[in-house]
């Protein structure tokens, strides 16, 4: 995955920051797929050392506890998520059409991270409290880039004007679709591909923001 470096508020015995961008990438990509198959509390940190490939003692001269590995985790996750929304909008020449090509976008990290996903919601609770709060700011920073959109679309009167509150609410909404294929795939993949979900769901946010008008 590529990664944008936010994650300087975790200490660091290790000066060079290219190295320990690097090093630390290194670790949470061992790290994520521990997480995921035997989940946050059964992983020990010699088991993500090991998997990483490095001694114990240098995993912990790049993270204090296993907490901050699980945030960096978290973290990683939020911004690729981000990246392909951004990347979405920058190519999207407006319209319906822009709005229909960010759900796509978004939709299909979600569908492509849908483990990850899964991961956020069942582990973000064993974060410190400093951590779940940034967790939880990173989504509604992803939420926000769709509200940008969506608020865009109807200022230029590409969609029926919209106030506020209404604008947060679909943006919500999106969120919640991409999560559900994660949560609800179970029975969701076996009855609509991932094409025929972008296709309904895109449908159904048209329809509620142009009041039953969408296609």
């Amino acid at each position: 995955m590529q990664r944008v470096n936010r994650t300087a508020t975790i200490p660091t015995q290790v000066k060079n920051p290219d190295l320990v961008e690097r090093r630390r990438r290194q670790i949470a990509d061992a790290a994520v797929r521990l997480f995921i198959e035997r989940g946050f509390h059964k992983t020990t940190t010699r088991q993500i050392a090991r998997a990483a490939g490095i001694s114990i003692g240098s995993l912990y001269e790049y993270f204090n506890c296993k907490e901050d590995i699980l945030y960096l985790v978290c973290d990683f996750i939020h911004s690729e998520m981000e990246q392909g929304v951004t990347q979405a909008m920058t190519k999207a020449t407006g319209g319906r059409d822009a709005l229909a090509k960010v759900i796509r976008e978004y939709f299909m990290v979600c569908h492509r991270m849908s483990d990850f996903i899964l991961m956020i919601y069942q582990e973000t609770q064993s974060l410190p409290g400093q951590w779940q709060k940034r967790v939880l700011e990173n989504e509604l920073r992803i939420t926000g880039l769709l509200v940008g959109v969506l608020a865009r679309l109807s200022q230029s009167g590409d969609l029926p004007h919209r106030d506020e509150r209404s604008i947060e609410l679909t943006a919500h909404n999106i969120v919640v679709m991409g999560h559900m294929w994660t949560f609800r795939r179970w029975f969701l993949g076996k009855h609509y591909s991932i094409e025929d979900y972008i296709k309904l769901q895109t449908a159904a946010v048209l329809r509620m923001c142009t009041g039953g008008q969408g296609k």
